[in-house]
């Protein structure tokens, strides 16, 4: 792994058995992570961003299994790495902000309690150390009256102060990597702007790094430094922030971004990308976009294109580049 990377996911596949077959939710995804740094992966629902983000955690459902690949964390192969030492690893060095604070606070816990518990179990804090730690984690995060919040259950809380909770839980042992998935999807706009501020502000204080996963284009602009473009599991596109907007060379990028409203331009009829989704359960062959894609050619659905190395540390996977 080169000097200053944080996560290096390798060849990373991961199915998931279903009633109707196998799910092939993630197919040879590699991607990088270095210190200090946002990355983005982006695409539509059902792309395979999340299980590719469970798959990094270790946290995937019971009906999940990763076929291959290799995911280095801090130099540590986390797929050869014991039960005992992923929870030493998760919560501490490595920690993950949800999409939906509803499902993963205990309603009949106090809020306080469950933030403490991630200091009880991985830095070994008696109780009144950890109830200290986490109201100057709720201060940092512009809490108000921290110490009812602590005191407080989930219930009790708005949508936007659970999530805040959320990634209070995230942060509060000073974990190397975050992963954000979705943090904003269930919160109305303003709410959804003083949230990834929020995350911004305290991945700085803390000097720690973020694996964003988003379908937000704007989000994903104005918060990362480089993007992964995700389509039907397999990653299609990667580059520098600036270079994915200013300069896609993936139809599916350019279709994201075509499609992607913005307060830039005006536009009289919304676009779209033609067609549906790709079933992961019975993917095309060839390349999984080339039935939506009105650039397609002959090979295009007969064999999945080569990367095609592009200039300034940019690289598509389309038979269109050759």
């Amino acid at each position: 792994m080169s000097s200053g990377t944080l996560l290096n996911v390798e060849d990373l596949s991961t199915h998931l058995q279903t009633d109707r077959g196998v799910v092939r939710a993630v197919e040879h995804v590699s991607l990088t992570v270095r210190a200090d740094e946002t990355v983005a992966l982006v695409g539509e629902s059902g792309c395979g961003k999340t299980m590719t983000a469970l798959s990094i955690m270790r946290l995937l459902p019971a009906t999940a299994r990763i076929l291959s690949g290799r995911i280095y964390f801090e130099d540590r192969n986390l797929l050869e790495t014991s039960f005992e030492e992923l929870r030493r690893i998760r919560g501490s060095r490595m920690a993950m902000i949800y999409q939906d604070p509803m499902t993963f606070l205990n309603p009949i816990l106090q809020i306080g309690k469950q933030v403490a518990e991630v200091l009880l179990v991985h830095e070994k804090m008696d109780k009144v150390q950890a109830r200290q730690r986490v109201l100057e984690v709720f201060e940092l995060l512009g809490i108000p009256s921290p110490g009812r919040v602590f005191e407080s259950y989930p219930h009790q809380l708005s949508g936007g102060m659970r999530q805040r909770v959320i990634i209070a839980m995230a942060i509060v042992c000073h974990p190397t990597l975050l992963v954000a998935d979705e943090p904003t999807t269930a919160l109305d706009v303003s709410i959804q702007a003083q949230i990834m501020e929020l995350i911004k502000e305290t991945r700085k204080k803390l000097k720690n790094s973020l694996l964003l996963i988003s379908h937000d284009l704007g989000l994903v602009a104005e918060n990362c430094d480089r993007a992964y473009v995700m389509y039907a599991g397999h990653v299609v596109e990667h580059g520098d922030i600036v270079t994915i907007f200013q300069n896609p060379q993936h139809p599916y990028t350019k279709g994201l971004l075509r499609s992607n409203l913005s307060p830039d331009r005006r536009v009289e009829q919304f676009e779209t990308i033609e067609g549906e989704v790709a079933n992961l359960i019975s993917p095309p062959p060839g390349c999984p976009f080339h039935p939506r894609c009105a650039c397609r050619i002959n090979i295009c659905d007969k064999q999945f294109p080569p990367m095609m190395q592009l200039p300034v540390q940019h690289e598509a996977w389309c038979w269109l580049l050759q």
